[in-house]
This record gives structure tokens, C-alpha cells and sequence, in this order.
């Protein structure tokens, strides 16, 4: 690790003077940073009137204009108050407000450079090199005495910064009504984009112009309220961008911690985009307590989009480790009791009638409706399948008492976490799981019963501590208990973090679904190995997936971290198998290259063994492909189209190749120059000629060819398909 001061030349202050035919002259402040490489270009002003301003250029070339800093706290400064006709004041408080944006004077800076290379206990690679330069302004607003510091780095792959409240001055509660900072684009560019939503990610992506997006949200809207939906929320980071110039822009957040999850607010005419922060239950934002700071606001820039893949600025803005122990931390390869649920084969609950409370029901006396997957028959086949194919773990829901009336019942005591189902024995399944040689992973569905899962949450974890469980999947379906409060709000942002490094405490590894959408924190907190937080595999039961989507994910939601997507469908007629009309919208060989482009060190393969067995050629993939990496490549990748990546296994050096595309058939000749010196096996699983995911989705082919990184390969992708490759070495 390095750090040291910055030559002058990284840091400029200038007097700059412009002409207006109808102001006055108005004088800048100038303060300039570069980026390691010097490529990127980051200007901070502060013009006459004391309002802060940001911009950033790429090799010269705009790509953010100068945007507003600063925010709208709850308050008063002397007279000046709150217009009560603006729309966007909280109608549950009048309070007034005052601007935190302008006004401001720079009281000094400090520069430095950092550089270190870290090694993080799982993920793509085995090191990541972290290497910026900082400017941090000092500010005070005169009028109030009140000081604000604000922090930037730039990368060569980017910039962050945050706001930072110090000690001293006349700020030490507050509240915050709304965060103004603004991404001022220098062009209109194309955006990957889903909708606002202060509690799902849960959706498929749009793309269009910045231009565009209000009127293709009101176009997809349902209902009358579009408008005033859209105006209120905008849409979810982390966003993906690419301009003509040929620049690829992600904006996004990094460590969101004790703080409302960030949306932004799309200004179609010039291309701005504005944060909006998730509310509380009475309309406010974030309640803070000097000395604090805001999380990282992130802009990547990368001239490809492999670049914006392998970009790892999200990772490198969160704090390092802050769990000394962590050999109990490992990556699981995993099967469930799960899907057949999903997909509506089976039930989580035990029985139809539904309980007046929890415990209220006399299971013994109860009639079981006989669709109850996780029963002791069930749940010891799927364990028998597993170890049988060197499996880890094996994930049961549906296990504990309080299905019959879970999901969006505003029952405030609903699980218990702790007590299973009559036809669940808990202690001769977990010893027969261990007698197998793997574990049961837990499940904690909340049903968004935030209070009752805190209040039960020691006990649960101590339950996994009897009996050898070191990962849990919990969810949050449903609104949040309190009332009021939105899953990427303040409060709950806490209760997350919270469960998770009380997990760490009992040495538990937690998989949250429906929990805020990651930002890098899984560095800081590695037992959070997996999120859901946005729309996976289960939705291919729930009407199906347009096949691009898993082409858009790796530039979009895994920029934060790891998603536990749960690939692996083999059997795409659903209705021929359990009644569900719906339809898997991928080809077998593209589940396959789902485990290379879709990185996790939490990765499941979601089908049941009835569907494996039939395939179990195609299935030796799953079996073989690797959860934790030493290096990764980025071969080829558009999103929205197609990704190729290539991967070094950890530990073992095996490499693996894995490749999705979108509804389009697409073909490629893909290079083998990461390969080590020598020559390989490679065993490529392939669409047939005629595969289609709509028509013929399970016809693959398994080929073998000796080749060595001089060489390329042929892959043909089937519309909706994908391909996958393991390279073994020539004895």
C-alpha cells in the first residue's frame, strides 16, 4: 500500500472570469484532479453565488457536464422557508426547509494518492488493484456556519465521491429532505434502465435514450398515476449508459450504509439526472448525527463495455474486511427445495387452514394437503442427489410453521424461525446431510416483518449453530412491517447490515433476497456472499424472461456484488411438467453458460433431480464449473445482446469459458490466449443447429477438441441460447 502527497500539477486554482450580457461578471473557483493515467478529468467549481459544482472529461471528451452539489435539510435559516406548493415536500410534515447548497466558501483542500493491491476472500479474481488520487473540499456555509466537506477519487476507471459532515460548526442533528446531487450527461445517451421503485429491482430492462425514458415508462405504465409515479421516483442504479462518442457511463452508489438507497430523476431535455432518496413513513430521508457521510456517488467510465466488466470502483470505495476471522467463509455450490415450488409442483405450507397466530395451529391434528415439499422423503432425495454429484449444500424452504398465512398479511408475529413442520424431522435430516457429506441451508423468509425477525433473530441464528448450518437465505416479500417504511429506505438499509454482522458473530453466511441492492459492502462483510435484488430465474415461472436480460444483469446489478440468480433450469415446459403456463425462455446451453456469466461464489442449480437425470451429460457442466476465480477475462460483451467470459478457477488453475446472447442467434471465434502454455481438452456444450429457446430449447451438442492459446474457437449461439466450455490439460 501506497499513499503520498499529490504533485501540484494534480491539484489547480484558478481565478476564471466569464461574461453574460445580462449579469455581471461572475468569478469561478477552480479545483482540478486527474486520474492516475491522466486519461480522466475531474474539475470542481465554486462560482460567485457559493453553489458547488462537479464535471468530468475522458481523454478531453465531456462526459459530465458541471452538475449541482449540496442538499435540502428539514429546518430553517431566517426567513427563508419552504414553498408549500412544491410537490415534492413531505404531506405528512409542513416543516420547513432550507437549501444546504449554496452560500458556500472553500476553507482549504487536501490531496493525496493512493495505491495497494488487496486480495478479497472470494470473487473474480484473487487481487484487486486499488489505485486513485483524492481531492477533499473543505466548505462552510457563511450564512449558517455550517460545514461540509466533500471527497472525491478518481480512478482510471472512474469516479467517486461523497459528503462528509464534520464535527464543529452548526450541524449536529439533522434531518435530510433530499439529497441535490445531479449527473449532468454531456450527451444524450442510450440508458439500460429500470424503473424507480422504492421496493423491488424486480423487473426487466428497457433501453432507450436518456431523452426517451419518460415517455417510454408512461407508455408501459399502467394505470393513471404514471406521471406522478415517474416524477417520484425516476429509475434504479445502477444504470448503464453508453454515448455515441463510444463511452460507456455506469452511475451508482458504493458502501450504502446508514443511509436511504439512491434513485435517480431523469431530466429528458438536458440529459440530467438528480438524486432521489428512498423516504421514511412520514416523507423524509436520512436522519444524521455529525460526524457522518453520505455513501459514494460512482460514475464509471470504460471505453468497451469488457472495460465496464472488469471495473471493480464499487469494490475498491468500500472499507476492507472488518471480520478478522474469515476461514469459516467459503463459496457453496448448491440444490434446493425450491423451484418445484416456484414453479407449482409443490407448497411451503403444510396444511390449508390458516393460523390466528403463531402456534395457534395443533399440526398433529391438522390434514396436510399433501403438496408440502418439505417433507423427509423429499428433502433426503434431493441430498441423496447431491452428495451422489459433490454438491455442498442443499437449501430447504418451507421447512418452519407460519406459511399458511405469510405474504402480505400485516402480521406483525408471523415465524418463528426455529419451529418445523410435523413432516420435517430437523435433526435426522441435518444428521443425514452430514452423514452425506454436505449441509442443509437455512431459510428465513420474514415476510417483511422486520420487528419479528429482529426479536427472533438470535435464537435463529443460534438454532443454525446446533446444527452445523453455516449459510441462511433470508427474504423480505411483502410490504415492511413497520408500515410505511420501503425496503430501500434508512431504517431498513440498517436492519440488513444489521442481520448480516450478526451473522458474522455466529459465523453464519447470509444470502438476502428482496434486501436493498448491493454496493460493494460484501467487501467490507464477505460472509454477505449472495443478494437476489432483482428479477432471477423464478420469474421463468412467472410468465417468462426476455433472454437479453441475463445480458444486461452483468453490466447492471452486478456491479454492486454477486446476485444468487439460481440458473440451471433444465426442463423449459413448464405446463407439460407441473400445469404452470408459463415457459423457460433459454436453451439448455445457455443455463450452462449462465454459471460463467452470471458471477457468484453462491451458486445453485435450481432444477430437481428428476430433470437432471435426463440430461446428466449436459449436467456434468454444473458439476465440474468452478464458484470461486483466480482471473477473469472479458472477451466479448454488448448489453443487452451477448456476454463471453472466461474464468481461472481458484486453487485448481482450470479454466472455463461461458457464453449468453439475447433472442438473436450470434456466432463467434473465440480467442485463446489466456490460456497457459501447453494444450487442452476443451468439452464445449453448444446449441444444436436447430435449438431455439421458444421451440426446441433442449438440443445441445458436446464436442471435444485438443486446442492451445494460439488457437480460437467457433461458438454459435442459438436465438435465447449460450454456450459453455471447460478446458482440461493434455497429459
Amino acid at each position: 500500500m501506497k499513499k503520498s502527497c499529490l504533485a501540484s500539477a494534480l491539484l489547480l486554482l484558478a481565478g476564471l472570469v466569464s461574461c453574460n450580457s445580462a449579469r455581471e461578471a461572475v468569478t469561478v473557483e477552480t479545483y482540478s484532479l486527474s486520474s492516475p493515467d491522466g486519461t480522466l478529468q475531474m474539475e470542481f467549481t465554486l462560482d460567485d453565488e457559493g453553489v458547488a459544482r462537479y464535471s468530468l472529461t475522458a481523454d478531453g471528451t465531456p462526459i459530465l457536464n458541471p452538475g449541482r452539489l449540496g442538499f435540502e435539510l428539514r429546518g430553517t435559516v431566517k426567513a427563508r422557508e419552504i414553498d408549500f406548493d412544491d410537490p415534492a415536500l413531505p404531506k405528512s410534515d409542513s416543516s420547513p426547509c432550507y437549501f444546504f447548497d449554496r452560500d458556500f466558501v472553500v476553507t482549504g483542500t487536501d490531496t493525496c494518492s493512493f495505491d495497494e493491491t488487496w486480495s478479497p476472500v472470494w470473487g473474480e479474481e484473487s487481487s484487486i488493484r486499488n489505485h486513485y488520487n483524492e481531492l477533499l473540499v473543505h466548505l462552510v456555509q457563511k450564512e449558517t456556519s455550517r460545514l461540509l466537506d466533500i471527497r472525491f477519487r478518481l480512478f482510471d476507471d472512474g469516479l467517486g465521491f461523497r459528503y462528509e459532515f464534520p464535527q464543529g460548526g452548526d450541524l449536529v442533528y439533522f434531518v435530510i429532505k433530499e439529497e441535490l446531487t445531479e449527473f449532468a450527461m454531456a450527451s444524450d445517451y442510450t440508458a439500460w434502465w429500470i424503473p424507480g421503485d422504492f421496493d423491488s429491482q424486480e423487473y426487466e430492462y428497457e433501453v432507450c435514450r436518456l431523452s426517451e425514458i419518460e415517455a417510454n415508462f408512461m407508455n408501459n405504465m399502467r394505470g393513471n398515476d404514471s406521471q406522478t409515479f415517474f416524477s417520484k421516483s425516476g429509475v434504479q442504479t445502477s444504470l448503464q449508459m453508453k454515448g455515441d462518442e463510444g463511452y460507456y457511463v455506469n452511475i451508482h452508489e458504493a458502501a450504502l450504509v446508514d443511509y436511504p438507497c439512491m434513485h435517480l430523476l431523469v431530466d429528458g431535455k438536458t440529459h440530467t439526472l438528480r438524486s432521489f432518496l428512498t423516504p421514511d413513513a412520514q416523507g423524509w430521508k436520512g436522519y444524521m448525527q455529525t460526524p457522518c457521510n453520505t455513501p459514494w456517488r460512482t460514475v464509471q467510465v470504460a471505453r468497451s463495455a469488457t472495460q465496464q466488466l472488469a471495473s471493480r470502483l464499487v469494490l475498491n470505495l468500500n472499507e476492507p474486511c472488518a471480520i478478522e476471522d474469515v476461514s469459516w467463509i467459503h463459496p457453496v455450490k448448491y440444490m434446493g427445495v425450491w423451484w418445484e415450488m416456484i414453479a407449482g409442483a409443490g407448497s411451503w405450507s403444510y396444511t390449508d387452514v390458516p393460523s390466528v397466530k403463531l402456534g395457534s395451529i395443533d399440526y398433529s391434528q391438522s390434514e396436510p394437503h399433501g403438496r408440502h415439499s418439505a417433507n423427509n422423503d423429499n428433502v433426503r432425495k434431493y441430498i441423496d442427489f447431491a452428495a451422489e454429484h459433490g454438491f455442498d449444500a442443499v437449501l430447504v424452504e418451507g421447512w418452519n410453521i407460519g406459511w399458511e398465512d405469510w405474504a402480505n398479511c400485516s402480521k406483525d408475529y408471523v415465524f418463528d424461525f426455529v419451529t418445523p413442520y410435523p413432516d420435517f424431522d430437523i435433526d435426522a435430516l441435518n444428521a443425514y446431510a452430514h452423514s452425506k457429506g454436505l449441509r442443509l441451508v437455512m431459510h428465513h423468509e420474514t415476510s417483511s416483518s422486520v420487528r419479528n425477525y429482529e426479536r427472533h433473530l438470535e435464537k435463529a441464528y443460534s438454532l443454525m449453530n446446533e446444527y452445523g448450518y453455516d449459510a441462511v437465505k433470508s427474504g423480505y416479500v411483502g410490504d415492511i412491517l413497520p408500515r410505511g417504511e420501503h425496503h430501500y429506505g434508512q431504517w431498513m438499509v440498517n436492519h440488513y447490515l444489521y442481520a448480516v454482522t450478526e451473522a458474522a458473530r455466529h459465523h453464519v453466511m447470509v444470502n438476502a433476497h428482496e434486501a436493498v441492492r448491493p454496493t460493494g459492502l460484501c467487501r467490507t462483510y464477505p460472509n454477505l456472499i449472495g443478494n437476489e435484488s432483482a428479477m432471477g430465474t423464478e420469474y421463468q415461472a412467472f410468465g417468462g424472461i426476455q433472454p437479453k436480460h441475463t445480458t444486461i444483469l452483468p453490466f447492471t446489478r452486478l456491479n454492486g456484488g454477486p446476485m444468487d440468480y439460481t440458473p440451471g433450469i433444465f426442463e423449459q415446459n413448464l405446463k407439460e411438467w407441473c400445469g404452470n403456463d408459463s415457459h423457460v425462455n433459454a436453451t439448455i446451453a445457455n443455463q450452462l453458460g449462465l454459471y460463467v456469466t452470471m458471477y457468484s461464489p453462491l451458486q445453485m442449480a435450481a432444477d430437481t433431480p428428476e430433470h437432471y437425470s435426463r440430461f446428466m451429460d449436459a449436467f456434468q457442466f454444473i458439476k465440474d464449473v468452478a464458484v470461486d476465480w483466480e482471473e477473469s477475462r472479458y472477451l466479448c460483451a454488448e448489453p443487452g445482446d451477448y456476454v463471453i467470459i472466461a474464468r481461472k478457477a481458484k486453487g485448481t488453475g482450470e479454466w472455463f469459458c461461458g457464453g449468453v446472447t439475447d433472442e438473436n442467434a450470434r456466432e463467434f471465434d473465440i480467442p485463446l490466449g489466456f490460456l497457459p502454455e501447453g494444450t487442452f481438452t476443451a468439452k464445449v456444450y453448444a446449441d444444436a443447429p436447430d435449438a431455439h429457446y421458444l421451440t426446441n430449447p433442449q438440443a445441445y451438442s458436446i464436442t471435444e477438441q485438443t486446442v492451445s492459446s494460439a488457437d480460437s474457437l467457433h461458438v454459435r449461439m442459438a436465438p435465447g441460447g449460450g454456450f459453455a466450455i471447460s478446458f482440461e490439460a493434455c497429459k
